[in-house]
């Protein structure tokens, strides 16, 4: 599968939202809202679950929108994080990173 690298460096291509709206699957996006109530927020609904991806034409997750990274991203003018000199050392990226170390190495890939 080709990977969708979202701004931070995350795969969207493997994201649960995007495969839903793609899919219009709307079982996974039921259970793609009950696991993301328990990670991120208890207020995301299923009805919440419609993202294309990050950098992607088309729907975006409410929280694109207030997304630190991708507004930093977007207000440099650059495409991903890997674009900025700060990548590795960014206090934004940190806790993606920690968490997600295959997202560094998606940016790292890019350049």
């Amino acid at each position: 599968m080709e990977k969708v690298i979202a701004c931070c460096g995350l795969d969207c291509a493997t994201c649960d939202a995007r495969i839903a709206t793609l899919a219009n699957d709307d079982e996974l996006r039921v259970q793609t809202a009950e696991k993301w109530k328990v990670q991120f927020s208890p207020d995301i609904t299923s009805g919440m679950i419609n993202c294309t991806g990050c950098r992607e034409p088309g729907a975006k997750f409410s929280h694109c929108g207030e997304c630190e990274i991708r507004n930093c991203v977007k207000t440099k003018g650059f495409e991903t994080c890997a674009d900025c000199e700060k990548l590795e050392g960014c206090v934004l990226l940190k806790n993606i990173h920690q968490y997600v170390p295959e997202a560094l190495a998606n940016l790292k890939s890019l350049n």
